[in-house]
């Protein structure tokens, strides 16, 4: 079968890697990709949101299967045009995806099916949210209700922060119309997970565990990104706390949606803190996550795409998740001045030292071709990744394999999974 993938990311490399390990898929495109995906994908210069020449391409090649990874052609509604030409692709429709692609909208639905989250309130005036800020408690955190990159969420220790934290987000809007209405809500403390959950519209199966790392500088200081790293399993997500979960959080959620007639098919992307009040919802995503997918998708025993398949087609239930009894650590490596601003088109050097390199990954992110050399062409350059019996194994390996690679003005941080030690 032929199978085209919708995104140029490191996610998009580790689900083309997932599923160039099945025995079904003969070809794989990737539109646009990356230079790291070209190595098992055939990559097509067409946008990610360009729905309608994907759709085109999607026919004129006898594509069996699409797959979409990124958040904005989703929230934008591909599914429903490729589904509206009778073609086979796995994602969330328009109406499903607004699960990420409004804030508001994810905590509106929480609270009317009394699904555990952080106390909030919406705003659409700028104005207003300052007024009730004035009287509020600190730290509390501010949210663009539209999709920002993962870097719409400020942390706010006092009303001043607060204050510049609106004028930021509604009134300079730098993270464009996502900051057209503004969610706050209340700070909660506790330990963050991820779990990302495959659905067929009425059941829901979750993968293994996963915790990520989203502030650029080490000790979790500085700027928030699209993720600087990850591992799994989370060892503090528990047996106990699965089980909660899976009862009154995941559960509840895809019959929400279903309730509202929004059928969730795809990935719901949950991100969790432990409180000592027990498991509350974050935030969620219509998505594999980003770097979650490098360490999840390279644990996964299942054939990924028999996985899309009973999604697609209302069978999840038949499926019997499996995840190997190891542990995965990604580390990404980015281009310096990143989440602000950094140069592009350093030559990447050492990438063969992956090959053939057993239980070792390298997931290109922000990668391009140029004069026949591969070079950087993004904040997040690649996610090295690598397993282990466990996880300070996997981590110490992960680091070992940053060592393999270089380009000018890299940078990573030196304390991806530390919480683990803690553990």
């Amino acid at each position: 079968m032929k199978v085209l993938i919708v995104g140029s990311g490191g996610r998009e490399h580790a689900i083309a890697h997932k599923v160039a390990l099945s025995s079904q898929v003969d070809k794989i495109y990737c539109a646009p990709g990356n230079a790291g995906i070209s190595e098992i994908a055939e990559c097509v210069n067409i946008g990610a949101m360009e729905f309608d020449k994907l759709a085109q391409f999607a026919e004129d090649n006898g594509i069996d299967l699409t797959v979409v990874g990124m958040d904005d052609p989703l929230v934008g509604g591909i599914v429903d045009v490729f589904e509206s030409k009778g073609l086979r692709v796995f994602g969330p429709r328009k109406n499903a995806a607004i699960l990420e692609g409004s804030k508001a909208f994810s905590k509106e639905l929480m609270k009317k099916y009394n699904i555990p989250t952080a106390a909030y309130e919406t705003f659409e005036d700028a104005d207003k949210a300052i007024e009730y800020l004035e009287n509020s408690n600190y730290p509390i955190v501010l949210k663009a209700d539209g999709l920002a990159l993962g870097k719409g969420v400020l942390i706010c220790n006092n009303f001043e922060e607060a204050k510049e934290g609106v004028k930021t987000i509604m009134l300079d809007k730098q993270f464009g119309s996502a900051g057209d209405k503004l969610v706050i809500e209340e700070f909660m403390t506790g330990r963050e997970v991820s779990v990302l959950c495959y659905c067929d519209g009425t059941n829901i199966k979750p993968m293994t565990s996963a915790q990520d790392h989203k502030r650029a500088l080490d000790g979790d200081k500085g700027l928030n990104t699209g993720g600087m790293g990850t591992f799994s399993p989370s060892p503090f997500y528990t047996e106990e706390v699965d089980e909660f979960c899976k009862k009154y959080i995941y559960k509840p959620s895809i019959d929400a949606m279903k309730a509202e007639g929004r059928d969730f098919v795809g990935v719901m992307f949950f991100g969790l803190m432990l409180t000592p009040n027990g498991p509350k919802v974050l935030e969620y995503n219509a998505r594999f996550g980003d770097p979650e997918a490098q360490v999840v998708l390279v644990r996964m025993k299942n054939d990924i795409v028999d996985v899309f398949n009973a999604c697609i087609d209302g069978t999840l239930d038949k499926i019997d998740l499996e995840f190997e009894d190891n542990a995965a650590v990604c580390v990404c490596i980015a281009s310096g001045g990143y989440p602000v601003s950094y140069e592009k088109g350093f030559e990447i050097k050492g990438l063969d030292n992956f090959k053939d390199k057993e239980g070792y990954y390298v997931f290109h992110a922000g990668t391009a071709f140029k004069d026949g050399k591969i070079v950087t062409n993004g904040g997040r350059v690649l996610g090295v990744t690598a397993v282990g019996t466990d996880l300070k194994t996997a981590r110490a390996n992960a680091y070992d394999a940053t060592k393999l690679v270089e380009f000018d003005k890299m940078f990573m941080r030196s304390d991806i999974g530390k919480a683990i030690d803690e553990a």
